[in-house]
């Protein structure tokens, strides 16, 4: 097949980092290019460089054998190149239509907004590429599915051959992520060429035509699904074997260390957020919670952890009541917290390593005596975690900001592990991370666990949940649907679930999915 675009010996550096070092990729008609690698090592920065957010030090790029000169994005969305980001770039209170037109406004005579044209335009769009989407919906009316295949349609709108999908699947049910690989297949069918960047080694291996695996902003590789598994693309990205199988025994659960009863949270505008929760985590086990990102998770923990106040109900840590506790009081009462937003709720960025490692009890021995810090201690402790928990940093003397994502969550693991607790909450808690982070978390949390500490996962990864968890609990708008044990259910009764179908109607699509699939794999 003929190349629609290609990248030769494109290199970029910034102050003391070489992010891309001469990488050649190409880009056939037709096909899907998966693009993988840990943190750091130059994805971002390469397709930052496609769309003309950033310039090259040297390299040129070729579309249809043609060199071009992108400055920036305008330039890439003339050329047919669209990009789909992680975090959507929709307007809420604004229709569809009003959305897609954003940027490049069509009229009457120069003046008036030409809505009819544009929604006409969105509905031939929708129904060419199957994405079924309503061009007069308000984007907050609509799930997350939905919403991004109006970032599709944004970029189809715009006449884009080439299509950029940075994480999509990052926030879809299993049901939605495989809605999104039809369409995307559709796309392929029809001349579109995709380059499709994530984390997910089976979205790979499943939707992929070829892999391309960057490793210190190098190419380490380019292949075929047919010729890898999930491991050996483990091995390519991280330089060494990963354990891809959470090895764990059977939780031994004891009693009950925090107890949630009829809990009612307004999220941060003053809307009802958790309707009326009840569960409870023992001693010893791992309790998930899935479902899609905003259904309450975030405000259920912000109230756990004392970053919101609650309405109604509350919550107890092995039977004290903790009523309008401060995140201080919390924490002193034994509990750890792992945040969603680690840089807003994690770290201080702008403060050295050792001084992160001691946030949450700075003022008590061996940090402080009196009011006097105690220097030698806070950097004893900094240098023992560094090294215990394979924090890469040049010294403990360097800012937070200036380490990975992933390097950054192990600074607040860390500090979280490293003292006495009775319950970690963990809110997705390898967001953002590679496979070698990830397989390290994990292994962290399964760690507590065994050691006989309640652990509250709340995440996004349905693939996550299941592996980690020992019983889960799914979330949809507000409220607790069901709590299954883990080992007794499906990623497709799970995934029903998290689209708000009941329980009773979920089991028997489920049940049906199972049947089909056992067939299947029978012929």
């Amino acid at each position: 097949m003929a190349n629609v675009l290609e990248l030769r010996d494109i290199s970029k550096s910034f102050p003391g980092v070489l992010a891309n070092d001469h990488i050649n990729l190409t880009l056939e008609e037709g096909e899907i290019h998966a693009l993988l690698g840990e943190n750091g090592a130059g994805k971002t920065t390469l397709m930052n460089i496609l769309y003309g957010l950033y310039n090259p030090d040297q390299g040129e790029i070729l579309i249809r054998g043609e060199k071009v000169n992108i400055q920036s994005p305008n330039d890439s969305i003339a050329r047919g190149i669209g990009m789909v980001h992680q975090h959507f770039m929709l307007v809420p209170v604004m229709t569809v239509t009003e959305n897609v037109m954003l940027g490049v406004e069509a009229t009457h005579n120069g003046i008036f907004l030409d809505h009819a044209s544009v929604a006409k335009r969105v509905r031939e769009i929708s129904e060419q590429y199957g994405l079924d989407v309503d061009p007069d919906a308000y984007i907050k009316d609509l799930p997350v599915g939905t919403q991004q295949r109006v970032e599709i349609i944004k970029v189809l709108y715009r006449s884009a051959d080439i299509l950029i999908l940075d994480e999509p699947t990052a926030v879809l049910t299993p049901q939605e992520v495989e809605g999104l690989f039809k369409i995307l297949r559709l796309l392929i069918s029809k001349g579109k060429s995709i380059i499709f960047i994530t984390h997910k080694l089976k979205e790979v291996m499943a939707v992929a035509n070829r892999i391309t695996v960057l490793r210190a902003g190098r190419v380490v590789g380019t292949v075929k699904p047919k010729d890898v598994n999930p491991e050996k693309l483990a091995t390519m990205m991280v330089g060494r074997e990963v354990n891809l199988v959470i090895l764990k025994k059977a939780a031994e659960p004891k009693g009950e260390t925090l107890v949630v009863k009829d809990l009612y949270v307004n999220d941060e505008r003053g809307h009802p957020a958790v309707r009326g929760v009840s569960f409870d985590v023992r001693a010893g086990e791992v309790l998930g919670i899935a479902g899609v990102q905003g259904n309450g998770q975030t405000e259920l923990v912000y109230a756990l952890t004392g970053l919101l106040p609650f309405q109604a109900g509350g919550f107890s840590i092995e039977g004290k009541p903790l009523i309008h506790a401060s995140p201080r009081q919390i924490l002193e009462s034994g509990v750890a917290h792992i945040p969603e937003d680690r840089q807003r709720h994690g770290l201080v960025l702008s403060f050295p390593i050792y001084d992160n490692m001691m946030l949450v009890t700075y003022y008590q021995p061996p940090f402080a005596q009196g009011v006097a810090l105690q220097e030698k201690s806070i950097l004893d402790n900094a240098k023992a975690l560094t090294k215990q928990f394979d924090i890469r940093t040049p010294s403990v003397f360097v800012n937070a900001a200036t380490l990975s994502g992933g390097n950054q969550q192990k600074v607040i693991v860390a500090r979280e592990f490293s003292r006495p607790i009775k319950l970690l909450i963990a809110s997705q808690p390898t967001r953002g991370l590679d496979v070698g982070s990830i397989e390290y978390i994990h292994s962290r949390i399964i760690a507590k666990r065994d050691e006989g500490t309640a652990v509250l996962l709340v995440s996004s990864e349905l693939d996550e949940i299941m592996v980690l968890s020992d019983r889960i609990a799914v979330m949809y708008r507000g409220e607790i649907v069901d709590i299954v044990p883990a080992a007794s259910v499906n990623k497709e009764y799970l995934g029903l679930l998290m689209a708000g179908i009941k329980p009773e109607d979920a089991s028997k699509s489920a049940a049906k999915v199972e049947k089909e699939i056992k067939v299947e794999r029978v012929f």
